[in-house]
């Protein structure tokens, strides 16, 4: 049984890229929900990958962040997936998802990647209609569609491989040279967290002036600092259009760690219950060495996005810019036992009253069991200065990172290439 937010299909074909699904294929099974309706929910989402080819990350002549960019990866497309849901809602799905073709495994290597982006390109080329510069006079429901078409790319942009893109991995690489970070480093599920703050915080796009980002401290959301965070930048645009936005949306992350070494298996209810939430937007995390994105499970396996695909620079700064290497036809899934015990759980809030809402639902699934001796978070009322101890500020905001490389690294470190 897979779940994602309210949707439940069975699921197969074990940590490896799933074939196109058919109906056929769960004969044997007892299936909830339309196969159709999950693959198009999955390809629709934002899929952030490897790149290779682009301007060079401040500082350095690198240009890729093949083998050490997968966290930061991760974590664009769960900030991208809240976007979403701010800018078009949870039902939406995008037109051209179910005609994606199925990942092969060869698209690992970087010449594959460009032979596969290639070929999706030309194939989509002939009879892709080009995006018109202005509203659409055909009616409301194609003035509607063209609008949410301008929201889609305009998110994509968002996180182009540019250093002018608002949430690109040039961006976030910028801010995490402020904390220690250089080119090539690797990157923690908690740092990305509070860089993926820092980058909504600066970014200058009146669309983004309607989000803010919440990071929990030694998890514990402090309820008081969400609901200002609400009711901040009230003077802020909401939408790509000039939409202006009633609310502040927020988005929590919460960093965590669920287990020593090795994951506690007391966590996996805990993170199927996460995962089922309508509020959630997913979790930054993986196995050792490796990071992805986790969208929901099946059984006793978790279903992710995978960063570790090396593609070619795509200039989103053109008005029809290819969209199909953004979105991934292929979900992948993985042994909950394999997962890494450090992670980001993420949630996306639209208003006072959703928080609220999270809080009642999050109260049920972080219920402690028998076994269970602490909860993964809390919630307190408050601000977090209320209960501040005298900590450097930096120490406080930056968990994890270290000032030096150091030979055998724990798994605390959570290393990720």
């Amino acid at each position: 049984m897979f779940k994602c937010c309210g949707l439940l299909l069975v699921f197969t074909d074990e940590e490896s890229p799933t074939e196109s699904c058919t109906a056929d294929e769960f004969d044997n099974n007892v299936v909830m929900g339309n196969v159709d309706d999950f693959r198009r929910d999955f390809a629709s989402r934002v899929w952030l990958t490897y790149r290779e080819e682009f301007a060079t990350l401040p500082d350095s002549v690198v240009t890729s962040d093949c083998g050490w960019g997968c966290t930061l990866r991760a974590g664009q497309m769960m900030l991208a997936q809240a976007l979403v849901l701010h800018f078009l809602g949870r039902d939406w799905t995008w037109p051209e998802a179910l005609t994606l073709e199925a990942l092969d495994t060869e698209t690992r290597t970087s010449s594959a990647a460009r032979r596969l982006v290639a070929s999706l390109e030309a194939s989509f080329q002939g009879d892709r209609p080009r995006l018109p510069e202005a509203l659409c006079q055909g009616g409301a429901e194609e003035a509607d569609s063209h609008l949410k078409e301008v929201y889609h790319r305009t998110i994509v942009s968002w996180f182009g491989d540019t250093p002018s893109a608002q949430l690109g991995v040039h961006r976030l690489v910028h801010l995490g040279m402020a904390s220690g970070k250089r080119v090539g480093d690797w990157y923690g599920p908690a740092v990305v967290a509070h860089i993926l703050r820092k980058a909504v915080e600066a970014a200058t796009d009146p669309g983004l002036k309607g989000i803010n980002v919440y990071v929990a401290q030694d998890c514990t959301v402090y309820s008081a600092d969400v609901i200002e965070s609400h009711s901040a930048r009230a003077d802020a645009c909401g939408g790509p259009e000039g939409h202006v936005a009633d609310s502040r949306a927020v988005i929590i992350l919460i960093p965590v760690r669920l287990g020593g070494e090795k994951i506690n298996p007391d966590y996996f209810n805990f993170v199927k219950g996460i995962l089922s939430l309508e509020y959630c937007i997913g979790i930054i995390g993986g196995k050792p060495k490796q990071a992805y994105y986790f969208v929901g499970f099946q059984d006793d396996s978790l279903i992710y996005m995978d960063p570790h695909y090396c593609q070619s620079f795509v200039d989103v700064s053109t008005s029809d810019f290819l969209l199909q290497s953004y979105h991934c036809p292929s979900p992948k899934k993985m042994p909950f036992v394999k997962m890494d015990p450090s992670c980001t759980i993420g949630f996306y809030s639209k208003s006072v009253q959703d928080y609220e809402r999270i809080c009642n639902e999050l109260s049920k699934v972080l219920q402690p069991s028998l076994k269970e001796k602490y909860p993964a978070f809390t919630f307190m009322k408050g601000h977090g200065r209320d209960y501040e101890l005298s900590v450097p500020a930096e120490k406080k905001e930056w968990p994890f990172i270290r000032e030096k490389r150091k030979a055998g690294a724990t798994a605390g470190d959570f290393v990720l290439l």
